[in-house]
């Protein structure tokens, strides 16, 4: 917990949509990670009761602000709002989804990777389930029409055996110690400050999804880049959020994956490529809307 007027060396910002009671374990995480930290939650519009509980939860704190939006302005457009609140004299902001745990020493691990390498403007933790097991998408590439390819049709599971079919995750063998990655999970990242502000924020044209990896891409352009912390770990109970409009969800996820395309990588693409892969990224979203369906 931060003692009295001592400035807060992180500043935290979960979004929460409906995470119900995960949204109270999240913030408590935080609190217990034994850094001083100045955490604001953004509800954007929340039709449970995931921010009374929070504030029955853990009673009256100086170090929790609450920040309610009428609508649902979106996650990037939500922590972008959150961010110009946020004091600049702290040295890191961590965005954290509402429905991730901090294990325990996982913030300070991921302050002392940033802290050991000048170069690093981002770090993210090893993110496990329910049974300790690493998440997907804890080290991942940037994805290009080849590799996205790969990925969304399921071939990349032959990159074990053949290299050239290597999806955008790494598949298996992670690392044990910290290593530079082109991108980490975006369900918890640690930005320097300076460095958040110094691109822009993030990109609020997102609605969800692909905007950790805007971000993570615009920081390489500026010369910096990523950390993988195999020694922090987070656990995340992914999908509470999204649980109640999975549809909407995996809409916002595929005009995400076409405005990253749009935005870095079809001026250097031919044409008919450029076409075929947004074709394609729609292809897809039809092909596995009937699941996305189901589930709501």
């Amino acid at each position: 917990m931060q003692p009295p007027g001592v400035i807060a060396d992180v500043h935290v910002i979960i979004v929460n949509f409906n995470a119900g009671n995960a949204l109270t374990r999240c913030v408590q995480s935080v609190l217990d990670q034994q850094v001083p930290v100045r955490i604001t939650v953004v509800d954007n519009a929340s039709s449970d009761s995931s921010i009374a509980d929070l504030q029955k939860g853990i009673g009256p704190s100086k170090n929790v602000a609450i920040m309610a939006n009428t609508t649902n302005l979106g996650f990037a457009r939500a922590i972008n709002a959150a961010a110009r609140e946020v004091s600049r004299e702290g040295q890191y902001l961590l965005i954290l989804n509402p429905d991730c745990e901090m294990l325990s020493g996982s913030l300070p691990a991921l302050q002392t990777a940033l802290d050991n390498d000048p170069r690093a403007a981002l770090a993210g933790p090893n993110v496990v389930d329910g049974e300790g097991r690493a998440m997907r998408g804890n080290m991942r590439c940037f994805p290009h029409p080849w590799s996205a390819l790969l990925t969304f049709s399921g071939l990349w599971r032959l990159g074990r055996w053949i290299p050239a079919f290597a999806g955008v995750e790494k598949i298996e063998g992670l690392p044990v110690e910290t290593v530079p990655a082109e991108a980490v999970s975006g369900a918890c990242m640690l930005i320097r400050l300076p460095e958040f502000f110094g691109i822009g924020c993030m990109d609020g044209d997102y609605g969800l999804h692909c905007e950790d990896l805007d971000l993570m891409f615009r920081l390489r352009e500026q010369g910096f880049h990523c950390l993988f912390v195999p020694s922090a770990r987070v656990f995340h109970a992914q999908g509470i959020s999204s649980a109640s409009r999975p549809v909407w969800v995996h809409w916002q996820k595929h005009r995400g994956m076409q405005r990253f395309f749009m935005k870095f990588q079809a001026c250097d693409t031919s044409p008919p490529l450029r076409w075929l892969v947004i074709a394609g990224i729609w292809l897809r979203f039809t092909a596995t809307l009937p699941l996305a369906w189901f589930r709501s």
